[in-house]
């Protein structure tokens, strides 16, 4: 994996490569993650190619995409952050639960992994952000076997 720090694009890809996927772990195809980021497949193709130089992804063609080890980790962790950022937004701050995931969105690629562990004892070490979606725990597992939807 590259040294530099991932874009924010590679991130969201990554993430949304990571959904698809689940919950039966299938590789995603080009035109269902092109549709998911609201971009033409060859925007997505162009960025698969991306992140399998940076071996965060595996391509065949016609046969799907797949995270690899790396990819999955990055993916977890933007996860993460995004539903601690969520939940924390929402119950201490008291942001509306309708806003949260757009600012979630933005702060979730800036959040340094020293404030995401004082964000998570903060909220007390939570499993679940205000919307009821599982949060990975700071090992990156899910709680009681959940998936990552």
């Amino acid at each position: 994996m590259s040294q530099e720090p991932l874009t924010e694009a590679i991130q969201h890809y990554l993430r949304e490569i990571y959904k698809l996927a689940q919950p039966d772990e299938r590789p995603v195809s080009v035109t269902a993650l092109a549709r998911a980021q609201s971009v033409s497949p060859a925007s997505a193709s162009a960025m698969v190619k991306k992140l399998a130089a940076l071996k965060l992804a595996e391509h065949a063609p016609y046969r799907g995409i797949s995270l690899t080890p790396a990819g999955e980790r990055v993916a977890l962790e933007v996860i993460r952050h995004h539903r601690l950022l969520e939940l924390y937004l929402a119950e201490t701050l008291g942001v509306d639960v309708e806003d949260v995931h757009d600012e979630a969105d933005r702060l979730e690629h800036a959040i340094s992994e020293e404030l995401e562990a004082r964000i998570d004892q903060a909220l007390g070490f939570p499993t679940h952000d205000p919307h009821g979606d599982p949060i990975p725990d700071a090992n990156l597992r899910w709680p009681h076997a959940a998936s990552g939807r």
